[in-house]
């Protein structure tokens, strides 16, 4: 007889119930830390803020210096290169990351080439004096001098001499040897080279120069007007001139029996070199004029001048300044007197400094100048002096990016190859040739660059404050401007509106201190459809579509209030409005709001299009080639108050839809019907699961008549029973609908595409307001409430049900084919929201069929509610597929409309695509088997291919990447599933993150507040690098108030700033595909970096070459008579006179420093130059550590890899030391060969005169 058990009970029960069986999924994550690598890469732009100016005659390359301590050296088009000082008065291991002392104090003062020699000597406000070695393609300094007791004013390095003169505030003249940096025993005190007789101080030395012809004499000029010339050799001052006014600049005619010198006074005043007068040779006023009383007008100084001596006729006078005080005067100009011609070149920006180019490098011999550098302010600008009216060449390099201040940036790296010969086709068929400019070639032509076969294309999109869209093509290293949209063009210019207008409602032109309406605030770019979707200011969000023909079209206008208010009980009457619904596209061309009539039958201002703030064009306008406006989406003011920023903008051109958000709501708009589906304010997306309590606006808001949670709209005719006519007709049309259950959404029904939440109630339907919530005791001010919900990152680390909130912001829009529910078998369109309370929640999308249908039937939107809920607002949202690879999202493919149709094409599966820019080759499949692969990520579900369901059963198909300002998590679809998370940040948090793919893998990269770059392996979310990087307050230029400390972060030591927060910066710092990123790093420079250990491995291949191997011009012969009477050009040994013979300097006036060691950040600032033997010690540097590695290396390791590197860096130095001593001998030979050749032939043409006048007697001759 069988047993019976309590065991046999179980075992038998659970075999007679099926269960599915559960197979566990490995996926690879073939990325690692050794993938990664933090390195600046490619600096595009004017160098913001400059103050001085450099030029090497014979490499012909030009260095600019900055205010931050920056220098740019450019060459040819394509040879760039950006430095950065290093911080002297900071700890070398906190320079390497970037934590050094403020900017101004490196501010470059003055720069100058060592000619031919490829070394460049700056100095800088810090009193420190630099040399740079630019022989290599990374420009590394070799040798620093810092001045302890006085401060530099002035540097000088005669011509082929290895000793550098220095002046001080102090009115002293140190000598420092160029090769050791170090500082000789000779020293010219102010007290011997000014007269006994004088009694006060000279003053700092603002000018160094020797006699062109006599390397012995030094002229000094002290700020006070005197003028000395010193006797190196002597030692004593040879003459001393007193001039009528302060000094500012002096310059040698090229005999050396001259100089001219500049003043204060807007004079020039001629002095003669062997003759000490009190008085100057000729003292004029060139641009003073004689007023009413017989007197000079005051005029401004003359800050520099140049006295250039020219072969073919007179000498040419350049200065900058000098013109009087009058209107006149205020513009900024340069002048060039040429003989008896004077010409005055207006400026558009202040002038900085100027340089004259000349075809000899030598000061003795004729210079012959040919063009003029000039630094502006805000520009350079190359004047051409060989060709009648002094025009300008045209600057090749990209400059002019500032030429609107940048507002917002799009990086699409990998995009398609077809689209910068597109956008370069149409941007140089619009942008006519521009007439004016030199037709000779460009003088600045140095270094060498051959670009680089790059496997992908790169564009960079920057849009600017007067609504102007730039194209740059960034491939290869370089940026190349491809096309201009101005979406200025599309609107009516703006009336300008009075303080008290638009009815005592602040009365600003623009949105949040914008003072321009068009500013452009957020660009979504569909690569393969060409559809542009652009946010303005103003409220405005415009799409465009790209043609290559001109055209002849209307702009459709769609006005959209997107408003949520929550009043107090009893503030609210029973009003309700006539409309109920959308008119069709084939009703009307523009849709406007319709608010309730006052009494008096007058209607409100809001209800014309023109008190949007914006009025598009409306009628047949002429587009041209290019991206053509064809729907513009207006945002209405309330009550004279302007709209809120658009925060968020999504398009899908495979959806035919585009969605935007502001700081209050969301709108969904049909880009082919051109109406609008959903305008909706943020909480009533959530329904009845609404977790927060809204605090109540002010009741002044009531008349604005946009109370109901779901914004109802009428005609643009104004017509009331027309309006009511269509809204009671689409009201029975929805009950009809009803009634055949049609309308299946499980959230809200529809009317026409518009979805109305089952919550609200059908009294929303005809425009009432949702019923009054109760009023909290506590209310908060506009400020308080943004404070709260934008920055809760700061100061909460979660959102409790019983805050007040009075606003949440959209900040995140992506559009996807994925699931909803728990239960469905199958994907379907939706559009993910993620809010800056940390809500994700998602909206249905019925599309109907393509072909007519899609014309005809009515797009259906259906809101679903919250799903997930994180820390922080939502920054990020990206789709996984099973294997853990990035999902392709669907588009159409773009066709000319003029030729064919368009063709709606599926996802491709050879590409795939993030929400922000394209990427590269799919990554599906990606399995074990990969001898690279660092880690594997498991969860359980029943494998299958996406939007497939396997024998009925809802297993995970997909992953959906969440990230926030603190955290990131990673839920499996469509179980909801969190399957992974990480915390992003603790105490800071992060302004921007994206899911970007390298690698054929995909990696979640974040920027944070604290200066830290960070990436997590998909979908583990496991840590690669977290380094130091950029600190955020470099950026706070950006933002409207600067160096702000937060008390609650201030505790921690963390120097931040909390304003409208980095909103600003996020919309300027981008991340795209194969780990490239952007940011704006000055207000003028673009700052391109990048995370791909392969790409820096492939940088040495993109940079140019600097210097170049050039031979050094003959120096000019000396005249027989001249050498003959003592007027040749006298030589001086330095050796000897600053040697060793003139004793020891002394320590404490300056401290020598070395160059940075191999171990320097090389990655991190292109300035600086890693040796190949100490690549390894560099890239650890720059490498981030693996936060899940169990320990670091100790701190002796990091001392020994020092001194490694610092000793092959040595050794490297010396190896290309011993090169470039072959190169100078060989260069040597060839020019003793040619010597030994021109004796030959000089003794044979002796010979054979001296046979011709042999027998001759000497009056024969």
């Amino acid at each position: 007889m069988k047993k019976f058990t309590f065991k046999g009970v179980l075992d038998g029960f659970r075999s007679s119930v099926s269960q599915q069986p559960r197979v566990d999924q490995e996926i690879v994550e073939t990325l690692r830390s050794e993938h990664f690598q933090v390195a600046k890469t490619f600096r595009h732009g004017f160098p913001f803020q400059p103050t001085a100016l450099a030029y090497d005659p014979v490499q012909h390359l030009l260095a600019i210096g900055t205010k931050s301590g920056s220098i740019r050296i450019v060459g040819r088009p394509g040879v760039d290169c950006h430095l950065m000082h290093p911080d002297t008065n900071a700890d070398p291991a906190a320079e390497s990351l970037g934590l050094g002392g403020g900017s101004g104090s490196r501010a470059v003062i003055q720069m100058q080439f060592v000619l031919n020699e490829g070394l460049l000597l700056t100095a800088t406000a810090d009193d420190v004096i630099h040399l740079w070695n630019f022989k290599q393609k990374r420009p590394e300094v070799v040798h620093s001098l810092k001045f302890q007791r006085e401060r530099i004013t002035a540097m000088h390095l005669p011509l082929q001499s290895k000793w550098i003169h220095v002046g001080t505030e102090r009115g002293n003249v140190h000598v420092v040897h160029l090769d050791t940096f170090t500082l000789s025993g000779y020293v010219i005190n102010w007290n011997k080279a000014i007269e006994v007789s004088r009694k006060t101080h000279p003053g700092p030395v603002v000018h160094l120069s020797d006699n062109p012809v006599d390397a012995s004499k030094l002229l000094i000029g002290f700020e006070c007007g005197q003028i000395v010339l010193w006797d190196l050799r002597g030692r004593v001052a040879e003459m001393r001139w007193q001039g009528p006014e302060p000094l500012r600049s002096a310059s040698w005619h090229h005999e050396g029996k001259q100089f001219m010198s500049s003043h204060g006074d807007g004079s020039l005043a001629t002095w003669t070199a062997r003759v000490s007068y009190a008085r100057p040779a000729s003292h004029i006023y060139p641009h003073a004029k004689t007023n009413k009383d017989g007197k000079l007008e005051p005029c401004k100084p003359i800050q520099k001048m140049e006295w250039k001596s020219s072969r073919m006729g007179e000498p040419y006078i350049i200065f900058s300044g000098g013109l009087t005080y009058d209107k006149a005067g205020r513009t900024p100009s340069i002048t060039v007197i040429h003989g008896k011609t004077t010409t005055v070149l207006e400026m558009e920006h202040n002038v900085v400094d100027f340089i004259t180019l000349c075809e000899s490098p030598w000061p003795s011999d004729f210079q012959d100048p040919h063009a003029i550098v000039v630094l502006l302010h805000n520009d350079v600008v190359v004047i051409d002096l060989l060709t009648p009216g002094y025009p300008c060449f045209q600057n090749p390099y990209p400059m002019d990016v500032h030429e609107a201040a940048v507002t917002c940036c799009s990086y699409l790296a990998d995009c398609p190859s077809d689209l910068i010969p597109a956008f370069y086709s149409v941007g140089a068929r619009s942008t006519q040739k521009r007439t004016g400019f030199s037709e000779r070639e460009w003088p600045i032509c140095g270094g060498l660059w051959s670009p680089a076969s790059c496997s992908y294309n790169e564009i960079i999109l920057t849009g600017h404050a007067d609504g102007s869209i730039k194209f740059w093509d960034a491939s290869a290293g370089t940026l190349q401007v491809l096309y201009k949209l101005k979406t200025a063009k599309v609107f009516e210019k703006p009336r300008p509106r009075s303080v008290d207008s638009g009815g005592g409602g602040g009365g600003t032109s623009g949105v949040n201190g914008e003072d321009d309406p068009f500013a452009i605030q957020l660009i979504s770019l569909c690569p393969e459809s060409r559809r542009l979707c652009v946010a303005g200011s103003g409220g405005q969000v415009i799409l465009f579509k790209f043609r290559r023909q001109e055209s002849v079209s209307d702009t459709w206008v769609l006005e959209i209030p997107i408003t949520y208010e929550v009043y107090e009980e009893g503030a609210v009457g029973d009003f309700i409005t006539p409309e109920g619904d959308f008119p069709t596209p084939a009703r009307q061309a523009a849709i406007s709001t319709s608010r309730p009539e006052s009494a008096d039958g007058s209607d409100s201002k809001n209800k014309k299009g023109g008190d949007c703030g914006l009025k598009v064009r409306m009628g047949q306008q002429k587009k041209p080639s290019g991206f053509q406006a064809h729907l513009v989406c207006l945002t209405p003011w309330v009550d004279g108050h302007p709209p809120s920023p658009i925060t968020a903008l999504a398009i899908n051109s495979s959806y035919g839809l585009m969605a935007y958000g502001n700081e209050v709501g969301l709108a969904i708009v049909d880009m082919v019907q051109r109406v609008c589906l959903l305008s909706v304010g943020t909480p009533d997306l959530y329904g009845a699961a609404d977790p927060y309590q809204r605090v109540p606006r002010s009741p002044k808001q009531l008349s604005s008549g946009f109370g109901s949670s779901f914004t109802a709209m009428s005609s643009a005719t104004g017509e009331s029973a027309a309006v009511a006519d269509v809204g009671k007709e689409r009201l029975e049309r929805w009950e009809e609908l009803e009634e055949q259950g049609r309308c299946r959404s499980p959230s809200g029904d529809q009317i026409n595409g518009l979805c109305v939440s089952s919550t609200a109630g059908k009294q929303n339907i005809t425009g009432s307001t949702s019923s009054p919530r109760r009023p909290e005791a506590v209310k908060r001010s506009k400020s308080q409430d943004k404070l709260d919900s934008s920055f809760s990152r700061s100061r909460s680390s979660s959102m409790s049900s019983l805050e007040n909130i009075s606003s949440e912001a959209i900040q995140c829009l992506v559009f996807a084919d994925s699931y909803t529910k728990k239960s469905e078998p199958t994907t379907s369109p939706t559009l993910w929201v993620g809010t800056s309370l940390g809500s994700v929640l998602t909206i249905m999308i019925n599309i109907p069929p393509p072909g007519d249908p899609r014309l005809t039937q009515p797009v259906i939107v259906s809101p679903c509610g919250t799903i997930f809920r994180l820390k922080g607002g939502i920054l990020a949202m990206s789709f996984l597929d099973c294997n853990g690879a990035l999902i392709p999202y669907s588009y159409e493919s773009w066709k000319d409309e003029n030729k064919e149709s368009r063709i709606k094409t599926p996802t491709k599966p050879s590409t795939a695509n993030t929400r922000t820019s394209p990427s590269s080759t799919p990554t599906q499949g990606q399995s074990g088997g990969s001898s690279g692969s660092s880690g594997a990520a498991s969860w359980g579900g029943p494998q299958g291919s996406q939007g497939q369901s396997q024998d009925g059963n809802s297993g995970d198909r997909q992953f959906v990447v969440l990230v926030s300002e603190k955290q990131a998590r990673v839920y499996a679809l469509p179980s909801h599933s969190c399957v992974y998370r990480q915390q992003l940040a603790e105490i800071p948090f992060v302004v921007k993150a994206e899911v970007v793919s390298l690698r054929d893998s995909v990696c979640l990269v974040s920027y944070i507040s604290n200066g830290h770059l960070a990436a997590y392996s998909l979908p583990s979310l496991r840590p690669l690098i977290d380094v130091e990087f950029l600190p955020l307050a470099d950026l706070s230029f950006q933002t409207t108030k600067q160096g702000i400390v937060d008390p609650m972060l201030s505790i921690w030591g963390q120097q931040m700033f909390v304003n409208e927060d980095t909103d600003q910066i996020a919309r300027t710092f981008c991340f795209s595909n194969r780990g490239h990123g952007l940011y704006i790093c000055s207000p003028s420079e673009v700052q391109q970096f990048t995370v791909s250990s392969e790409f820096c491995a492939s940088m040495p291949e993109m940079v140019a070459e600097l210097f170049m191997t050039e031979e050094m011009p003959e120096a000019p012969k000396e005249s027989f008579f001249k050498g003959l009477f003592g007027g040749g050009i006298r030589t001086l040994d330095r050796e000897e006179l600053f040697g060793e013979a003139s004793g020891r300097a002394s320590r404490s006036v300056a401290r020598h420093i070395p160059g940075p060691c191999a171990t320097s950040v090389s990655g991190t600032n292109p300035s600086s130059s890693t040796p190949p033997s100490s690549s390894a010690a560099a890239s650890s540097s720059i490498e981030g550590r693996n936060p899940s590695s169990p320990s670091t290396a100790p701190s002796q390791m990091d001392q020994l890899n020092a001194r490694a590197g610092s000793v092959s860096g040595e050794v490297w130095r010396a190896h290309q030391a011993v090169v470039e001593r072959g190169e100078k001998l060989g260069l040597l030979e060839e020019r003793s060969q040619r010597m030994m050749n021109e004796a030959d032939n000089f003794s044979h043409s002796a010979h054979q005169v001296m046979l011709k006048y042999k027998d001759k007697k000497w009056y024969q001759l």
